[in-house]
């Protein structure tokens, strides 16, 4: 058989791909063209009053697209094909951890997709043995235990409205999250995700109004899950079972096997079973039963969204058809290679690396994680061992990334002529790119030899495609890590409502955009003229970005309120982004809704837009919180600054020695950043910086600013997980700062109040 496109308003890119290998699709009939992909188009006669017309991509304008063929309309379908074409490939990679030294092993393992199958199989079969089986089971009074029972009697009926019960992940990224997700759609069981930085309040939450009857955790986890329903017996009385991803001790006499033995004691005395993952999975290889497939309208799962104000998160419940739409968006654009390997680094329980995952598991490419334990800063070793084709990724990372390079490179600092020499091979192949609609920067002398060396360094060996996403990028990063690296690097937009990415740049035409929207989903704007964002722009219509399609979501968990608020009648989502749709349909993403203030004399501020002018302006620069309330007249900011940098411009603009810093402690270099004077001279070049990119007023400049090396971290509660600065929060944390700059006054004038 051969691939023949669906009628032009069928919801499906092909007609069928009954009976056609998996490796031609995802490797011959996809990505899609770019040169349709790269633009929008809007819908004759769309645009209402206060809106903009509905603009679709240019590929489908006819009819948005839910799945690749009506045998690929679920996670379930998506997967079974996986199975099938790509049995003895790579899957899943990990590094094996030792318990006792606790190191992890040099080299990958990995299992094949066969192997995946097996295990998840097996592992479905043992946790609804062990969960029908428990005994502290109470399906009179826990509606989420009668689920259980009827689990296999009910699942086909199962939606929006009445879904099954909801099976909890909670660790850091590693393949048995991977593998349970996998099980869970595989069984039609519905599945959310805790996270560390959720904190035990919120935790609680999540566990209680879902009615989570289990949790599938990594083992350092159990005795303060544990803890959270002995505290919380009432609210947390449906939560029964346990599965540790790692192996536990249950008859030895170590130190460990005690340990672990006295974690399962302390559960029973809470009526909670514990249970390890090769005892569930031994279960199911004795007490098997068939898959349990889902429907569209199944429910995937509840993803929550850690929001910006630190109130309790809201649920986004996706369904199959959601989550098979955000899949189809991104395979129907980017790239599979034949042996592709996609490093998984990003939380998985943020909807941003699922979507990536399933990307990775539906296109055949082999999925590696972390070190069990790592850290941001073992990240660089994991990627020189596992040595990806393709990575998502925050800007936050990146910036580390361009600021290491630099400091290699065009910012050397003790030689001219390498400084000059990188410059001429940077510019040259960002000319190179420009004069070329994708990719197209390879030099036969700079990237065998320079660029060879400088993706090495990074891991980056094989690296072809990189994504970035959750929050604003510098263009000039990105032209400047395609340069050096010679890699494409995507700029997308979605959220967890849209299931993650649901637009992305493809073409070097389009950077700093991201992108026109995909085949999955359509937009629209609503004007906002008390932010200045009119229909009738010079640059094109810009407003509040609006979503609809089979991508985005219909509904929160049991959130009616905010359903309402966020989601018309008619099924469009207002994002709370502000948008400009360009004259080629692409997304420039501008401001945020709201997101604004009055300043004493009358003006008013969107932070956001100047945060990301002075970080676009400045390689100094690697986190911005900027401040200002109607009882001001002047704005201040919490900077972050890259530590070598920063070093430099102490050596170059404040005349202090290079040996004189090497021996001082990062807090005492903070110290020095932080007297007047020097941030008198740093501000001074910031806002140089940011000038040039004429897109400030005079009254959005920054006049005082306090500094540290990462100010905005997800431990101290002021950002997400995904890098959204909580501004409420941030303005508590921060407030003896702020009041200190306002008190010193602006240091642009010799005065010392304003």
């Amino acid at each position: 058989m051969t691939l023949k496109f669906a009628a032009p308003d069928s919801p499906y890119v092909f007609e069928s791909t009954q009976g056609i290998d998996a490796n031609d699709i995802f490797g011959k009939a996809t990505p899609l063209d770019p040169h349709t992909l790269k633009e929008a188009v809007p819908l004759p006669n769309s645009a209402e009053p206060g809106y903009s017309a509905i603009y679709r991509n240019k590929t489908f304008p006819e009819a948005l697209k839910c799945a690749f063929s009506p045998q690929l309309t679920t996670v379930y379908e998506l997967l079974i094909n996986s199975f099938k074409y790509y049995s003895n490939k790579p899957a899943l990679a990990w590094r094996e951890y030792d318990y006792e030294t606790g190191k992890s092993a040099p080299d990958y393992k990995s299992i094949t997709y066969s192997e995946l199958n097996e295990t998840r199989s097996a592992l479905g079969a043992g946790l609804m043995y062990l969960l029908k089986s428990n005994p502290y089971k109470d399906s009179a009074r826990y509606a989420s235990h009668a689920k259980i029972d009827n689990h296999e009697r009910d699942y086909k009926s199962y939606d929006s409205n009445n879904m099954s019960f909801v099976a909890t992940l909670f660790s850091g990224n590693r393949a048995e999250w991977c593998i349970a997700d996998v099980m869970t759609s595989t069984f039609s069981i519905t599945n959310t995700a805790l996270y560390d930085t959720l904190g035990p309040d919120t935790s609680q939450f999540i566990l209680s109004s879902t009615e989570s009857p289990v949790v599938i955790t990594s083992s350092d986890h159990i005795e303060d899950l544990v803890k959270l329903k002995a505290d919380n017996p009432s609210s947390l009385g449906q939560f029964i079972a346990i599965i540790s991803m790692d192996p536990l001790d249950l008859k030895g006499s170590s130190a460990k096997a005690l340990k672990d033995q006295g974690l399962v004691a302390y559960a029973n005395d809470h009526n909670i079973t514990v249970h390890d993952w090769n005892q569930v999975r031994q279960l199911g290889e004795i007490f098997p039963i068939n898959d349990l497939p889902p429907t569209t309208e199944s429910v995937y799962t509840i993803s929550f969204t850690s929001g910006t104000t630190g109130a309790n998160p809201k649920g986004v419940i996706l369904t199959h058809k959601i989550a098979t739409s955000g899949i189809t968006f991104v395979l129907s654009q980017f790239p599979q290679e034949p042996n592709g390997r996609a490093f998984l680094f990003l939380p998985l329980a943020h909807i941003y690396e699922r979507q990536n995952y399933g990307v990775v598991l539906t296109g055949g490419s082999c999925a590696g994680f972390p070190r069990l334990h790592g850290t941001p800063l073992t990240l660089v070793e994991d990627l020189k061992i596992f040595k990806p084709s393709h990575m998502s990724n925050v800007p936050r990372v990146y910036s580390k990334f361009e600021a290491a390079l630099r400091a290699a490179t065009v910012d050397h600092p003790t030689s001219a002529l390498k400084r000059s020499l990188f410059q001429k091979v940077i510019d040259t192949k960002i000319e190179k790119r420009r004069q070329h609609e994708v990719g197209g920067d390879y030099h036969l002398l700079y990237d065998p030899t320079v660029i060879k060396k400088l993706r090495a360094s990074l891991g980056y060996d094989n690296m072809i495609w990189t994504v970035t996403g959750s929050a604003p990028i510098s263009p000039a990063t990105i032209e400047f890590l395609q340069a050096a690296l010679n890699i494409s690097l995507f700029q997308g937009y979605g959220l967890t409502e849209s299931y993650a990415g649901i637009s992305a740049s493809v073409s070097n035409d389009s950077l700093g955009s991201c992108g026109a929207i995909g085949i999955t989903g359509e937009i629209r704007v609503k004007e906002l003229p008390e932010m200045g964002y009119h229909l009738d722009g010079p640059n094109g219509p810009s407003g509040e970005l609006m979503l609809r399609g089979p991508q985005i979501f219909e509904s929160y968990f049991k959130n009616p309120e905010e359903t309402a608020k966020s989601v018309s009648k008619d099924g469009w989502f207002s994002t709370g982004d502000v948008a400009r749709i360009s004259k080629e349909g692409r997304i420039y993403i501008v401001d945020r809704v709201k997101n604004f203030f009055k300043l004493a004399q009358g003006e008013y501020v969107t932070p956001e837009k100047v945060e990301n002018t002075y970080l676009s302006g400045n390689h100094l620069l690697t986190q911005a919180y900027v401040h200002g309330d109607s009882h001001r007249h002047f704005l201040v900011a919490v900077l972050g600054v890259d530590p070598q940098g920063i070093v430099s411009f102490l050596v170059e603009k404040c005349g202090h020695s290079k040996a004189s810093l090497r021996n001082k402690s990062p807090q005492e270099i903070l110290e020095i950043l932080n007297k007047r004077e020097v941030r008198k001279e740093l501000l001074s070049i910031l806002n140089t910086g940011a000038y040039k990119k004429k897109a400030l007023q005079g009254f959005e400049r920054l006049h005082n600013i306090y500094v540290e090396f990462e100010p905005l971290t997800v431990e101290r509660g002021v950002v997400t997980p995904t890098v959204k600065l909580k501004r409420p929060i941030a303005l508590k944390f921060f407030k003896t700062q702020i009041e200190a700059m306002y008190d010193e006054g602006s240091l642009l004038y010799d005065q010392s109040k304003m």
